[in-house]
């Protein structure tokens, strides 16, 4: 199963969460970064519907799948 990590770091000049190359948006303080950090985690674990995505890979090439809108990583926050 993937496993996907939030990572607490500073960033623009306070505080951010980090998935992979992505920033979240910055907060005030390290508290509220973990706080919203936790929140978009349990979110990503949540099932949803089942649906149809559309995305580009790091070659620039886009795809399209289907996917189930049970299969949802496992999600843990650092920092």
């Amino acid at each position: 199963m993937t496993t996907v990590t939030y990572k607490i770091v500073e960033h623009d000049g306070g505080w951010a969460y980090q998935v992979g190359d992505t920033f979240s948006e910055t907060y005030l303080t390290h508290d509220i970064a973990r706080a919203m950090a936790e929140e978009a985690a349990r979110e990503q674990t949540q099932p949803g519907e089942n649906t149809g995505i559309s995305y580009d890979d790091k070659a620039g090439q886009w795809h399209e799948e289907a996917v189930s809108g049970e299969d949802r990583p496992e999600t843990k926050v650092e920092g």
